[in-house]
């Protein structure tokens, strides 16, 4: 996904409601959130963006959630799941007191619908890779070759769910946290058909919230408490508004007028208020870095070609990039997995420092490969480069055009700044040559990230080595971690070193100006990378 940051949160306003007639004033708590782009859809099957993520979260619940520790909890479940002993079966007790919003209850029925709808080739959702790579004739409903009911997933009865995986997958039960996995109910599916989700008024609820006075396209969106959901007693915020702002100076000012109770911060604007007595900063696993197409409109880009890559690849120098010109408190990054995201399953070393740095600048190497490029490409070069309209990555991609046009003689650069569901649907459709993104993993596992890139991804990458490499660690070392683990290290160093697939740019911190009186803002590195079940303004 993946995840230019989305996200912060905007004021919270006191509403008195009452009159002087004699009748008790009570107070109406309105915590006001901000995104940095649109919410995209309501339809869980069809999410785009962390905003769509975020706001799912909120407003449907799936069967395990995250707590404030990243750690995973039943929620729809009853309790965590049952697995066999060679790890392919999931046997799922979910609790009988969820109820959607038009007062049916939630089913195992509702979880089968939702994941069957996902994975069928002829809504081509663009996560149903999940389902491919994990659960039973996922891969060969999504080709075509077997039907959308033989899907490895059944309800037993109204609350036993039943899951069969095509192999053991140890990250399967975290995976169940992103909204790709979440219930659809039955009812709404057949009653709105193809309009499902596209307002706030076109499907129902299962979560803490209801979507209120949304439909595609707007800037703002309410989240109002859901009184029918199970667990009621613990969501303490009667309503939250969001508000799109892309500008971080747009939200300073805001907050600092005392109209917004949490504002997201990058760039300058996060420096210069590092001292400020509001000042929070959070972890994410959130990387940006550069999606390189190899093939667009059916023709061979110039990414194609393996040594432009790596001339790319060393020639951003990511230190001065991320430390200097962004200054935002992100981190420099030399590989696809994050720093502190995931660690190995013996010793607890932690990914990225048992991996090693890959991929550091190096102008001299960045040049002999540039030469290299031009002698099978041609001493002109251009390449079309797409960023989002978010001011940071704006930014960071002017700057990524300039010192890479300055350093290669002969490449033009073309940079186009895109609203974020405009960049996504281009990133969808191949039709680009450089896309700065972001991306933060789905479940808490390196393969999440690495899969990316697995054969027949949307930027057109294709290696046999790397695939065989992702199928062992699949498959061959499904049951042995730590053969799986060095696995997966050889399997990043095979993709972003051996072959510059990608380009990898920085990890994100989140920061944020946060008022004295908001609690329970619960972020995290895999999945929605927040929750807002337990946010409350005192």
């Amino acid at each position: 996904m993946k995840k230019g940051f989305w996200l912060g949160a905007l004021a919270a306003i006191t509403l008195l409601v009452g009159c002087s007639t004699g009748k008790e004033e009570t107070t109406v708590k309105t915590v006001n959130l901000m995104s940095a782009s649109e919410l995209t859809t309501l339809d869980t099957s069809n999410m785009l963006d962390f905003p769509d993520a975020i706001t799912h979260t909120a407003a449907f619940e799936g069967l395990y959630a995250l707590d404030e520790n990243d750690e995973v909890i039943p929620a729809a479940a009853k309790e965590l799941p049952e697995i066999s002993e060679d790890g392919k079966t999931y046997t799922i007790t979910l609790r009988e007191d969820g109820v959607w919003s038009n007062d049916e209850p939630v089913t195992a029925h509702d979880f089968e619908a939702a994941w069957k709808k996902m994975i069928d080739p002829k809504n081509a959702l663009i996560y149903s890779f999940l389902l491919a790579d994990t659960v039973a004739n996922g891969t060969e409903i999504l080709a075509g070759e077997k039907e959308p009911d033989t899907l490895g997933v059944k309800a037993l009865d109204d609350y036993t769910l039943e899951v069969k995986l095509k192999e053991a997958k140890p990250y399967f039960t975290s995976l169940l946290t992103f909204p790709t996995f979440f219930p659809q109910n039955q009812t709404a599916l057949k009653e709105f058909g193809d309009a499902y989700g596209s307002d706030s008024e076109s499907v129902v609820y299962n979560g803490p919230f209801l979507v209120e006075n949304w439909k595609q396209a707007d800037m703002s969106w309410d989240l109002v408490k859901n009184e029918k959901y199970w667990d009621k007693d613990n969501v303490k915020s009667d309503k939250i508004h969001y508000e799109v702002i892309k500008e971080t100076s747009t939200a300073l000012n805001l907050f600092n007028d005392g109209q917004l109770d949490v504002a997201t911060l990058t760039g300058e604007l996060a420096k210069q208020n590092s001292t400020n007595e509001n000042f929070h900063s959070y972890p994410t696993a959130t990387m940006n870095y550069i999606r390189l197409n190899q093939k667009r409109a059916g023709k061979d880009t110039p990414l194609k070609n393996e040594n432009l890559r790596k001339a790319i690849a060393l020639g951003i120098d990511k230190e001065t990039l991320v430390n200097n010109i962004m200054a935002d408190g992100s981190k420099p990054l030399y590989g696809a997995i994050t720093e502190g995201f995931v660690t190995n399953p013996s010793t607890g070393v932690d990914f990225r420092e048992e991996a090693g740095n890959l991929m550091e600048y190096n102008k001299e190497e960045a040049l002999n490969y540039w030469e290299k490029a031009k002698a099978e490409l041609g001493d002109e070069i251009t390449l079309d480069f797409i960023v989002t309209d978010d001011s940071g990555y704006k930014k960071m991609g002017e700057s990524i055009q300039y010192s890479l046009q300055e350093l290669f003689d002969g490449l033009t650069i073309n940079l186009q700044s895109l609203p974020t569901e405009s960049a996504l649907n281009l990133g969808r459709e191949s039709n680009y040559d450089m896309f700065l993104i972001y991306w933060t993993p789905d479940y808490k596992d390196p393969i999440s990230t690495l899969n990316t890139l697995y054969t027949g991804n949307d930027r057109n990458y294709s290696n046999p080595v790397y695939d065989q490499l992702l199928d062992d660690a699949s498959v061959k070392y499904a049951n042995d971690l730590d053969k799986r683990w060095q696995t997966l290290i050889a399997a990043e160093k095979e993709v972003i070193e051996n072959t510059a697939g990608m380009v990898i740019i920085s990890q994100n911190q989140q920061f944020v100006l946060q008022s004295e009186g908001i609690e329970g803002l619960n972020y995290h590195t895999f999945a929605a990378p927040l929750t807002l079940k337990n946010i409350y303004k005192k």
